[in-house]
């Protein structure tokens, strides 16, 4: 089948990620727990996703190490140009794995698409791609990344996540038994918007 051939040889290439977490005991490539921390999020949010959703979501950071935000300037402009040429760089990568695998150039500028989201609000699929995003980070990462900066900061961060997701996302995350430090920051900013 297409698709397991396709999830595959992306966990491959995210398989190689050098940078590692730890997750429940057991040490992970940061890039492959995120992937399937990202596919497992799309199939509880919707299970009947179609196939380029599936596709992008696993792929969304295909060797995202290669592209390091440090090299770019430390601004809102060297942030976004990094974000952009992430994205190119991961529907480029994704791109090649599809047209070996077999599938149409139609299947695979969908994917494209999908991955670079384009028309955020507008297309479902990108907006559950985006939606997904948040929810992942919100679970697994907020807490940490909390930790870093400091409240107003956070808040701000949060105001601006929760604007790019749908009613449904909001739902959903209102729904993730983060912790009472994360549920309080997140309070505050929708509080606050």
């Amino acid at each position: 089948m297409l698709l397991e051939k396709a999830l595959q040889l992306i966990d491959e290439k995210n398989s190689q990620d050098p940078n590692k977490e730890t997750y429940q005991s057991k040490e992970y490539p940061k890039e492959l727990l995120y992937s399937q921390r990202m596919y497992a999020q799309l199939l509880d949010l919707e299970p009947d996703a179609s196939e380029a959703l599936k596709i992008a979501i696993r792929a969304q950071h295909i060797r995202r190490w290669e592209i390091p935000r440090q090299d770019y300037p430390a601004n809102k402009v060297g942030y976004i140009t990094w974000r952009n040429d992430l994205k190119k760089r991961h529907a480029s990568i994704t791109a090649e794995i599809l047209t070996q695998v077999g599938y149409t150039p139609e299947f695979i500028e969908r994917v494209s698409f999908l991955i670079n989201k384009k028309a955020l609000k507008n297309d479902p699929g990108t907006q559950t791609l985006e939606d997904v995003a948040c929810l992942v980070f919100l679970q697994y990462y907020f807490e940490s990344f909390a930790q870093k900066y400091d409240e107003e900061k956070i808040i701000d961060i949060v105001k601006k996540t929760w604007n790019k997701m749908s009613d449904k996302g909001h739902e959903y995350a209102l729904k993730l038994g983060l912790s009472p430090t994360s549920q309080d920051l997140i309070g505050k900013a929708l509080h606050a918007s």
